[in-house]
């Protein structure tokens, strides 16, 4: 049996980095306010980042910086003080993408651990040998490859090149997310951090003569969303990704809410325990692909990982998510003596209402009960939690933690 992989999750700031180690994830990556691919995403200020770095090294987990945006000359300028600032905090690594980024690093602090980024577009074993050489430990491969891609890699790598891939989340329609559309579309850069998600957007047919007459290149009036990827989803596939001596497996979503943070990382967590405990399964418990439906998203492919993709791989109907379960509410505290929980409202529920409540590092990942009896700050009878982030408590069917989530199905 090969080693456990790490479980990696994004961090798009400090409330979802909490959730994704509450929830089981061995690693964060996150961003400061400069040199990263998601500035939509909150992001952490200097201080942020270096209480960060102090949270998630109290809990014996890591965190890595991204660095990994395709700069001008005026990007890099302030460039070698944050890589300083970086090592002096005792960030684990830092992601890059670009040869200059690269060198500035390794000339302003050599032993900060530096990773090599998707967007490096690394898709064959002799890429992840040459950055090896440069000083690079880590790669994280492109999401264009299969699984015997992935073997050959591992094989052919010196054996301190530790292989990252992503097996969960949004894909791009263009090479390893080398956009050039956002900017041309809307002068919004997505190698710079700033995409406007045109792959998204629905598109007609204009013939060049007749520019008011737009067709239709889809079978109803809605248009066409000809770019549209469905999103990654390997869990299915945990045992092979194991074997195959992956050593970080990684989760797409700094701009996604602490809801699914929570959802994906546990369900990850659960699925990569129960394999390494179990090595005779042959196959991964549907229970967790169950459990990633739970969460907003578009319809789940295996991207490449099986074979090259087809238009089984599109969403050609429509960009929208499907959303089956809503956030009703995270626990604040509990009460073991009075079963009582503390909780913040995130979506309103009603008494009498069937909840699921995810509680972190259970065996069985959530139980089900009735909404029974609720009082709000006061302590004032109520039958429901209209109002957004409000405090009410509730008796709990088993124990909770600060930071469980529960969650309800929709209507």
């Amino acid at each position: 049996m090969r080693k456990k992989p790490e479980l990696l999750a994004p961090a798009g700031n400090f409330e979802k980095l909490r959730y994704a180690l509450h929830y089981g994830a061995d690693a964060v990556y996150c961003a400061g306010k400069r040199f990263g691919l998601r500035a939509g995403a909150g992001n952490f200020e200097m201080e942020e980042l270096e209480e960060a770095v102090r949270y998630v090294h109290e809990r014996g987990k890591r965190i890595y910086v991204t660095l990994n945006m395709i700069p001008h000359n005026r990007d890099l300028e302030g460039l070698p003080e944050y890589v300083h600032a970086l090592k002096a905090m005792g960030a684990d690594a830092v992601l890059v993408a670009d040869p200059g980024v690269f060198a500035i690093v390794r000339e302003t602090e050599p032993e900060l651990k530096v990773s090599i980024s998707t967007q490096a577009n690394n898709t064959n074993w002799k890429t992840a040998e040459f950055w090896c050489h440069q000083g690079a430990r880590r790669i994280v491969l492109a999401r264009e490859l299969g699984l015997e891609e992935m073997q050959t890699i591992v094989e052919k790598t010196p054996a301190d090149m530790e292989i990252e891939t992503f097996v969960h989340g949004a894909m791009c329609i263009s090479y390893s997310g080398r956009c050039l559309l956002s900017h041309y579309m809307t002068g919004r850069n997505s190698n710079q951090g700033d995409c406007a998600h045109p792959c998204r957007w629905k598109y007609h047919l204009i013939e060049e003569t007749r520019p008011d007459e737009d067709f239709s290149i889809e079978e109803d009036e809605t248009g066409s969303f000809i770019f549209n990827s469905k999103d990654l989803c390997l869990i299915d596939h945990i045992p092979e990704l194991i074997n195959a001596g992956i050593d970080s497996l990684k989760i797409e979503g700094r701009m996604k809410s602490i809801y699914y943070v929570a959802t994906v990382v546990q369900a990850y967590r659960q699925a990569i325990d129960y394999y390494y405990d179990h090595p005779e399964e042959k196959s991964v418990d549907p229970k967790y692909f169950e459990e990633l439906r739970k969460v907003s998203h578009r319809n789940y492919t295996t991207g490449f990982f099986e074979h090259k993709t087809t238009a089984d791989d599109q969403n050609y109907g429509t960009s929208s998510y499907t959303r089956l379960y809503d956030f009703a509410g995270v626990v604040q505290s509990y009460d073991p003596k009075t079963h009582i929980a503390v909780i913040q409202q995130r979506n309103k529920i009603n008494a009498g209402e069937t909840v699921e409540v995810m509680v972190a590092g259970s065996k069985e990942g959530f139980y089900t009960q009735q909404v029974g009896e609720m009082q709000d700050e006061k302590g004032n009878p109520i039958q429901s939690t209209p109002h957004p982030k409000m405090i009410y408590s509730m008796k709990m069917d088993k124990p909770v933690k600060p930071m469980d989530i529960i969650r309800k199905k929709e209507q």
